[in-house]
């Protein structure tokens, strides 16, 4: 009987000794043997390289010597990574034993099924984190599902695209499109880096598949404040970024009216005090979220140029027409008003 294909699990860290213990257990608990443990450690200075050294002795740790934030970090894991697929794992999740296992059964079901989106339920209280993800016409995604009941996701589907909170990619795929030998946009440095590469994915003509039974439980937002200024920035910057490398021209049109009832709707939420917009301002001054918003736009025309070359190559590589772009925003996408009242 042929051995089991090597899977590679990279998990990146920054500062998660109080979490990343759980979560390096429940790997070692996994029903699917054939395991590479990488962690990559972006400069943390809390002891957790340490620990990891001293605990988990069967764990390849990379150590950085500076933080080269989310895409970079987890670019210098996958390049390690030996495996035929690669798991992408966030350092604040517990995976169930037979998760690996899961993802593996449904990403080999079709070969152009280039990633498995796995069901990341959050830890505080057992509701849906991510079920694979929502697009939206603006470049923006939120997790699929998020806050809702488990009971409404449990069928085996496609989905746009995977969390890379922890999610399974075949080789194949990553190594397809790459771009300018970067899996990850490093640009980023952290959020919207698994809508990107989704996009990227999903230009090229693969597809991802989501697995109900393969299931995460995750400390949501333990490496940063969920509502934070810095991650406000880049989320919006981020965003912009996305829609510009991957988007035809007419959907980026399209994505500037969208944008404009979006933030209609998200000055209706911070006045309700609902969704993130609403739960930022209660934490900063409204003048606050102005000022972030204009940041995020002028760096994004700061580095449109360089996005710009990126899209071209990327459009090198698409292999689906504009039409086949525009039903992947009527089965996977989600409103204006819904986004931005979500939490």
């Amino acid at each position: 009987m042929p051995e089991e294909p090597l899977i590679s699990v990279v998990v990146l860290n920054w500062n998660g000794k109080k979490v990343i213990a759980d979560c390096l257990n429940s790997l070692r608990h996994q029903t699917y043997k054939n395991l590479e443990i990488i962690v990559v450690d972006n400069a943390s200075y809390d002891g957790s390289r340490e620990m990891i050294i001293n605990d988990f002795p069967e764990v390849k740790l990379i150590a950085n010597s500076k933080n080269l934030g989310f895409g970079g970090g987890n670019n210098v894991g996958i390049n390690q990574a030996k495996g035929k697929f690669i798991m992408m794992l966030n350092n604040d999740t517990i995976l169930m034993p037979d998760c690996i296992e899961e993802l593996k059964k449904s990403i080999e079901k079709d070969k152009t099924f280039g990633a498995c989106a796995s069901c990341i339920l959050l830890k505080e209280n057992g509701l849906v984190d991510v079920a694979g993800i929502a697009i939206c016409l603006d470049g923006l995604s939120i997790g699929r599902g998020r806050l809702e009941d488990k009971a409404k996701f449990n069928r085996e589907e496609e989905v746009f695209f995977a969390s890379d909170c922890a999610c399974l990619y075949r080789r194949e795929m990553l190594e397809d499109i790459k771009l300018n030998n970067e899996i990850y946009d490093e640009d980023f440095f952290a959020y919207a880096d698994e809508t990107d590469l989704g996009w990227r994915a999903r230009l090229a003509g693969w597809k991802c598949i989501y697995n109900p039974k393969a299931i995460v439980y995750h400390l949501h937002s333990a490496s940063t404040s969920d509502y934070s200024s810095f991650k406000a920035f880049l989320v919006e910057r981020n965003r912009i970024w996305v829609a510009i490398k991957n988007f035809p021209l007419f959907i980026l049109l399209l994505g500037i009216l969208y944008n404009f009832k979006r933030y209609l709707f998200q000055v209706y939420a911070v006045l309700k005090g609902k969704g993130a917009a609403g739960r930022f301002v209660k934490q900063s001054k409204k003048l606050e979220l102005i000022r972030i918003l204009l940041k995020a736009n002028i760096s994004a025309l700061q580095g449109l140029p360089k996005m710009l070359k990126k899209r071209k190559e990327i459009f090198k590589k698409k292999r689906i027409s504009n039409r086949e772009i525009w039903q992947l925003f009527e089965r996977f996408g989600i409103s204006a008003k819904e986004i931005s009242l979500k939490e």
